[in-house]
């Protein structure tokens, strides 16, 4: 989950489930209220207008609304067409798709059993009270906007509809259930308590391993060791949750940690490999364009610089950091795409792909939450160049998937754009990439599900499938034979586009 405020900028906003064209992709940066969403960019107009173009004719054809139209599997590749007319060819898709439903159809169900992991996803407690997302539309409105603390449906946030997006409208087949840490406690989106008592609520009611999860510990803050205590001996996470930054959304100084600390971390990783429980995830990356200014004597602690000595140091462990460890979060997508294309360099991700060869390590990974889905909805060729830099420095088998769903509703359309993508050809000959192959290429493959099921143990299931005869999948395949389909919502705030 990415969190910054932007407390000098303003921007008119709206609801984007009002106002943001009705896509089946994002066609303009969506925020919950965390951060300032940017002004829809020319290029992100350009593929509306076409997408809306488009799907006017095939509707029409095919004796449809729109709306309906690019609800379906043919709408769906409607945009990613629209996309790659705008963008160049980075995604791989045909116009037959988009001419018949049937088409379209053909190909979702021929991906359907395709394993997915999805390795970060959040929901907020039931009692959870705060409108715009945890309060934080409260602090954007202070700092940056105040019409974003218009009132807001909470539900879509909550357990029953985290259930319905990620089991129902997606082709994931396990979650990772994750949190983060706050100083107000009403900001509190899970407490581990809850988060290990979802786990065993969804894998009773399922019969299998649906979801796995998270505890958040917090190094440096009072009886955060007692934490860690209870969380072995009582919520027996998969994996530890940190974040170096301390609190994401109010970092203070007072709460900054290094992972190589050798004082403070490392009687943690001392307890984790006791314990057994040895995959540690870590939040990096995602700061504003203006980071050395708004987070002075801070930002330094979102870098991937503390990682390579721990992870040397500690080869029982395995780290995964989250959001790939990207630095531009936000920023004008031409800008940074321009800067990869000259320099072959993408702050910090290029700093985290280089270091198993700089120190010698195996034991380091990436997750490509929220980097990747801003990425391929801003300029798909930088997403091109972000996966294709992860996988040439940490190996195809150290890239992980994952989509901060629900945060930006159901992660169907990241899935798809993964499946889809394809690093362009003059790309690859410059900088060295592997191409990523067609929608179940070894590469994806283990992207999507194979290298995290390695590490949460689940390998000897990817190929046996038990979760086809598990009670989410029947009730899956009773909800679309009712006609259940995706609502392509984008949830929460959008730069709303003048008149």
């Amino acid at each position: 989950m990415s969190i910054w405020l932007n407390q000098r900028g303003r921007a008119e906003t709206a609801p984007a489930d009002e106002v943001a064209f009705d896509s089946p992709i994002p066609t303009q940066i969506v925020s919950n209220g965390e951060f300032n969403p940017p002004p829809q960019t020319r290029q992100q107009r350009q593929v509306e207008e076409v997408l809306a173009a488009r799907a006017d004719v095939q509707a029409k054809r095919m004796g449809m609304h729109r709306r309906s139209f690019l609800r379906t599997s043919a709408g769906m590749a409607t945009a990613f067409l629209a996309m790659n007319q705008v963008f160049g060819q980075v995604f791989q898709v045909s116009e037959a798709e988009a001419a018949t439903l049937e088409a379209g159809a053909d190909r979702a169900q021929s991906l359907a059993h395709q394993f997915i992991f999805d390795a970060q996803t959040h929901f907020v407690r039931d009692d959870f009270q705060e409108q715009g997302l945890a309060g934080l539309s409260g602090h954007a409105a202070k700092f940056w906007n105040p019409a974003i603390a218009m009132k807001d449906d909470l539900r879509r946030f909550k357990f029953e509809n985290y259930m319905k997006e990620i089991f129902l409208d997606s082709d994931t087949d396990v979650a990772l259930l994750s949190g983060g840490p706050f100083d107000d406690p009403k900001w509190l989106f899970l407490t581990n308590a809850q988060i290990a008592e979802t786990r065993a609520l969804i894998n009773s009611l399922a019969g299998s391993k649906r979801l796995f999860a998270h505890s958040v510990i917090t190094p440096g803050q009072a009886g955060w060791m007692d934490d860690v205590d209870e969380a072995i001996e009582v919520h027996k996470p998969d994996s530890w949750k940190e974040y170096t930054i301390g609190d994401p959304l109010s970092p203070k100084t007072q709460y900054l940690w290094r992972l190589d600390d050798e004082k403070l971390a490392y009687p943690f990783y001392e307890k984790a490999v006791k314990s057994g429980i040895t995959k540690t995830c870590i939040h990096k990356g995602l700061l504003p364009a203006d980071y050395e200014k708004s987070w002075p004597g801070v930002w330094e602690y979102a870098t991937v610089n503390d990682l390579g000595k721990a992870a040397k140091d500690w080869p029982q462990l395995t780290f995964i950091m989250y959001h790939a460890a990207l630095q531009p979060f936000l920023e004008d997508p031409a800008r940074v795409l321009a800067e990869f294309e000259s320099t072959g360099y993408i702050a910090w991700a290029s700093d985290l792909a280089a270091i198993p060869q700089k120190f010698g390590v195996s034991n380091v990974y990436a997750e490509v939450g929220t980097a990747f889905a801003n990425s391929a909805v801003s300029n798909p060729r930088f997403a091109a160049a972000l996966i294709g830099t992860l996988v040439k420095g940490m190996g195809v088998d150290h890239v992980l998937w994952g989509t901060d769903s629900v945060w930006y509703g159901s992660p169907q359309w990241q899935i798809e754009a993964m499946r889809r993508l394809e690093i362009p050809a003059d790309m690859q000959e410059k900088h060295g990439f592997a191409p990523l192959g067609g929608a179940d290429s070894h590469t994806k493959n283990s992207i999507f599900g194979h290298n995290s099921a390695r590490l949460y143990s689940l390998e000897q299931r990817v190929d046996a499938r038990p979760f086809d005869g598990d009670t989410f999948a029947a009730i899956k395949r009773e909800y679309q034979a009712n006609g259940g389909l995706r609502s392509n919502k984008a949830y929460g705030y959008v730069h709303k586009v003048p008149a």
